[in-house]
């Protein structure tokens, strides 16, 4: 049985903790001095360091990505007859935010190439829900495993019907889209500090980014249990607590000061992949203007699941991101329109993601590809 030239992670956080452990423990010490363990400089600083990677307007850091997208949709007022179009192969935390912030979630498949929201179904779902008494009112554009969605395409039918697009960045710091990095390419974005993510922290974690202004005061008063951002005194519309706590930032800050440096490796290593496996796969396509963050590196196989397992029995790690579409869980189950999801039911039986991070080495990356080859090959055996 081969074996990796050493053992290969599916996401290194240990590598990088050693990387920057001497600033992060200056941080703790900092943070236990001063005493400020909510709102304290370090959350400021986190604002306005995303602000500036960005170019976005503003920014609020909150208590996890979840929190990123509940928020803004409070802040809009959503009631049950507003529709909110989502895709339907995501995470299932697009819906359920969604749903508690008040608004009917519409689900909307997705396109097969860059496995992003399909425009044209997305303009179909509008109509169909106009014919059940819907009013359309935002668009929740993911950007998938890294990849920005077809904003132009997307922002056109936003625009007709005039809805809102809310980006949901939880997989994609570090993409652009024409230039512009996610958190500056949407009027308001939500992304996610999971440990996991390209920018993580150490527990949950998120912001929002805003593009400019006009909704950032009502986010930030729904981020304080919805009191005035005066005083914190009196309650001037329905909030939770949706902060993001001083050591939670203070290590996102210290992360982000090595995440350009960390994206170019990601690069790197998808430029390795796409070198040796192009033909071997389906894969995500790039929409016009659109560069990775390369969150992930997926994949659309056929014969998934017998890759999968010869793949671990060589010691390549994976991962299934998503083994089902949202319109056939049980939550959301009565969403599902007439026909489903055919190219997101599809996809979740096709989809595998391969070890991506930036302290993948070069050995380690052509074991996975000699392994991936392999797999594929004998998948059928």
């Amino acid at each position: 049985m081969p074996t990796p030239p050493s053992p290969i992670a599916f996401i290194d956080l240990k590598a990088q903790q050693a990387r920057i452990r001497p600033q992060v423990e200056a941080r703790f010490t900092a943070i236990l001095d001063h005493g400020a363990y909510i709102n304290g400089p370090e959350v400021r600083e986190l604002e306005d360091a995303l602000c500036d990677f960005t170019g976005c307007a503003r920014a609020l850091a909150v208590g996890n990505g979840t929190d990123a997208l509940i928020i803004p949709m409070m802040a809009l007022g959503l009631t049950a007859a507003d529709a909110v179009f989502i895709p339907a192969f995501t995470y299932n935390a697009t819906c359920s935010a969604a749903m508690i912030s008040g608004g009917t979630p519409v689900f909307v498949d997705v396109r097969s190439s860059d496995f992003c929201m399909d425009p044209a179904d997305l303009e179909r779902r509008v109509a169909e829900a106009r014919g059940r008494g819907l009013n359309p009112r935002m668009v929740v554009a993911v950007d998938l495993f890294g990849i920005p969605a077809d904003y132009e395409a997307l922002f056109a039918v936003a625009k007709a019907h005039g809805m809102v697009v809310l980006a949901d960045a939880a997989q994609s710091f570090g993409c652009r889209w024409n230039g512009r990095y996610a958190g500056n390419i949407a009027e308001v974005t939500g992304t996610s500090f999971f440990p996991a993510k390209s920018l993580g922290c150490y527990g949950d974690g998120g912001a929002i980014m805003f593009r400019d202004g006009d909704l950032w005061e009502a986010c930030e008063e729904v981020r304080w249990h919805g009191t005035d951002s005066a005083g914190r005194k009196e309650s001037v519309r329905v909030g939770l607590n949706g902060r993001l706590d001083s050591i939670q930032c203070a290590i996102v800050t210290e992360k982000l000061k090595i995440f350009g440096h960390e994206l170019k490796r990601r690069r790197e290593i998808a430029a390795l992949y796409n070198e040796r496996l192009t033909g071997a796969f389906d894969a995500q396509a790039f929409a016009l203007g659109a560069e990775s963050g390369w969150g992930y590196y997926t994949v659309a196989i056929d014969g998934r699941d017998a890759v999968q397992a010869r793949l671990k029995e060589d010691g390549v790690p994976t991962a299934i991101y998503y083994g089902q579409s949202l319109n056939t869980m049980k939550a959301f189950e009565h969403l599902n329109p007439d026909g489903g999801m055919p190219v997101a039911e599809r996809l979740v039986q096709r989809v595998l993601s391969l070890p991506l991070h930036p302290y993948l080495t070069d050995e380690q990356a052509n074991y996975v590809c000699d392994r991936f080859l392999a797999a594929v090959e004998r998948r059928n055996d």
